[in-house]
Parts: C-alpha cells; sequence; structure tokens
C-alpha cells in the first residue's frame, strides 16, 4: 500500500531546502523517545524539524494501518459515516486514510503539539489544492489544539479515529480518553494502536469496558463476547506498506517497503454483521491443503482446508491475517 499521490507530493515540497541529514537524526531521535518513554504522558515532539521528520518515517505506516483497518470495519457495518473527529491526529494520516475511503462531508483534527497541527494542516492544504474537489474536506479540515488526556472533546462526529494514541497514556489517562472518545462517536470509534503485546493489551482493556456500556465490536472480532486469545498471546495484523528515497534512509534500510504491524478494534453503536471467521495467522499453503488460525463465536481454532472444500478452499488461498473467511 502507498499513501495518496497528493500527500506523497506534498510532503515532497515541504523536503526541499531541509537538510536531509538532520531529518534522520530527528527521525531515529524520535524513535528512541517513543520506545523508553512511551505511556508516560510526556510530550515527545515538540519543534518543527521533528514534525517533519515523523511525518516521513511514520505517516506511510500509520496511513496503511488505519485505511486496512476502517476498510475491514466498513465490511461488517452498514452505517457510512459522514463525519469525521480523528483525535490525536498527530500529522492527519488517519484522515487522509478515511477521506480516501469514505464520502466525508467534514473532518476535525484535535492535536495537542502545534508543530504537528502546523505541519499537518500545510500537507492538508497543499496536497488537496492538487487534486481538485475530490479532497476538498481535507483542504476544509479543521484542526484544533487538544489534549486528550485533559480537554474535553468539542462535539461529536460519526466515526471518530485515535491511532496509536493509547500507548502513549498511562492508564488512568486511557480510561479517561476512551470514555470520552466513545461518547463523542455517533456511529463508529476506530482505535489502532501498534501490534505488540502491550498495543493488544490496551484494546482488550477497551473492549471490556466499552462492552459494559452496549457498545458492539465491528472488527476484527466476529463476537462481542469476552475476549479467547490466550494470555501470553495477543492479536494482531500486518499492512505492506512502500517506501520512499527518504523514507529508507530515515530507517536505515534498504527495503522497498516495510510491513507496519498493528492491533486495532472498531466499536459500533448498533449491531453489526462481523459473524464468522476471521483469519489470525497468515494461512500456512500446503501442497493440497492450507492451515488457518481463525477466530470465531466457538473461540479459536485451528483449521484445515482442502481442494474438497471447493469454494472455502479457493478463497483461504487468496486471503491473509485479517480477513474474514466467511
Amino acid at each position: 500500500m502507498d499513501i495518496p499521490f497528493e500527500l506523497r507530493t506534498a510532503l515532497e515540497r515541504q523536503l526541499q531546502g531541509i537538510n536531509h541529514g538532520q531529518l534522520v537524526r530527528d527521525s531515529r531521535n524520535i524513535s528512541f523517545r517513543y520506545r523508553t518513554r512511551g505511556g508516560t504522558g510526556e510530550r515527545l515532539l515538540t519543534n518543527d524539524s521533528e514534525a517533519l521528520s515523523y511525518a516521513i518515517s511514520r505517516m506511510p505506516a500509520t496511513y496503511g494501518a488505519v485505511r486496512t483497518a476502517l476498510e475491514k470495519t466498513l465490511a461488517c457495518v452498514d452505517c457510512r459515516p459522514r463525519t469525521l473527529l480523528d483525535a490525536g491526529a498527530g500529522t492527519g494520516a488517519a484522515s487522509w486514510a478515511a477521506a480516501g475511503s469514505l464520502d466525508l462531508d467534514s473532518i476535525v483534527c484535535l492535536e495537542r503539539e502545534k508543530a504537528l497541527r502546523t505541519l499537518g494542516a500545510r500537507l492538508m492544504e497543499d496536497g488537496a489544492q492538487a487534486s481538485g474537489d475530490g479532497m476538498r474536506v481535507l483542504r476544509e479540515a479543521k484542526w484544533i489544539g487538544h489534549d486528550l488526556e485533559t480537554d474535553d472533546i468539542p462535539g461529536k462526529a460519526d466515526l471518530v479515529i485515535a491511532s496509536y494514541v493509547l500507548n502513549e497514556m498511562t492508564a488512568d489517562a486511557r480510561k479517561r480518553a476512551v470514555q470520552k472518545l466513545w461518547e463523542s462517536a455517533g456511529m463508529i470509534l476506530l482505535l489502532v494502536e501498534p501490534g505488540t503485546p502491550a498495543g493488544f493489551s490496551h484494546l482488550k482493556e477497551v473492549r471490556s469496558m466499552l462492552a459494559g456500556q452496549g457498545a458492539f465490536i465491528a472488527a476484527p472480532c466476529p463476537h462481542s463476547a469476552d475476549c479467547p486469545m490466550e494470555a501470553d498471546d495477543w492479536c494482531h495484523f500486518a499492512c505492506r506498506v512502500a517506501r520512499s528515497r527518504l523514507h529508507r534512509m530515515s530507517k536505515g534500510g534498504e527495503a522497498p517497503f516495510e510491513d507496519e504491524k498493528f492491533a486495532y478494534m472498531a466499536f459500533a453503536r448498533e449491531a453489526c454483521g462481523n459473524a464468522g471467521m476471521r483469519i489470525l495467522r497468515h494461512p500456512q499453503v500446503r501442497g493440497g491443503h492450507i492451515m488457518l488460525r481463525v477466530c470465531t463465536e466457538d473461540g479459536i481454532a485451528d483449521m484445515t482446508l482442502t481442494k474438497k472444500d471447493g469454494e472455502r478452499y479457493k478463497k483461504a488461498r487468496k486471503a491473509g491475517s485479517g480477513d474474514k473467511l466467511y
């Protein structure tokens, strides 16, 4: 998956006259801070140079993860949101992903750091102008300085997205933030977190919290009962994201792509058509058969399909981790 041409072009314009070596150093410093000081509520990124480094290194992966999670969510619900609230928006990757999947009337981006807000708004205005009316909603997006931990959310939206936000908070702050996010979601709340044991554990906590308030799980789970995942395991998926030359340089690698591992959970106000089986691990294709690990209404199961299973076998051959089997 690649970020939209308009966004890639807008990012390249921001790089004109910028010292690439400084961007690479900033990217590595930011990565180190998030690895070692995340989850404390501390402000980890504050200046313009770091904001651009963050956008180069993280926007493609965040866009890919949110776009993948949102498309799988929309396949399980009847509603089609028209308004978006992007909470902890960073430089707006989730908004770009939603604008590419939905016909939105309005976008509101909430972000604590001024440097990220300024760059995110500039990227939307620049990129959306290049695309004409197709991206008008991005050009007209409203950016608001907002601290999700302490501030009330200004207004509601059909769809609320918070991507890679909860992992930056303490446990108490996470609970308060999730409550505010859910109360602001008219149709769907989509949470995307790193595909790590910690990221998944945060989502399990939210699942228990919101299920008690009548929320329906739209995706990825095929049911709204307790999560059957064992304590020493975690549910996560992956999307393959294209890397630009500078992106490769900032990550210190030569591969033209990276696999972004992420965990997500989507909560809906109305019951969903999510029943069936969700593939938890990439299918293991062998001679004449396919081995799968799936999550079902009855729990997690390992299954094997052969050519005798007909259409189910054919579908499984084309499926990947995170896909609904049937």
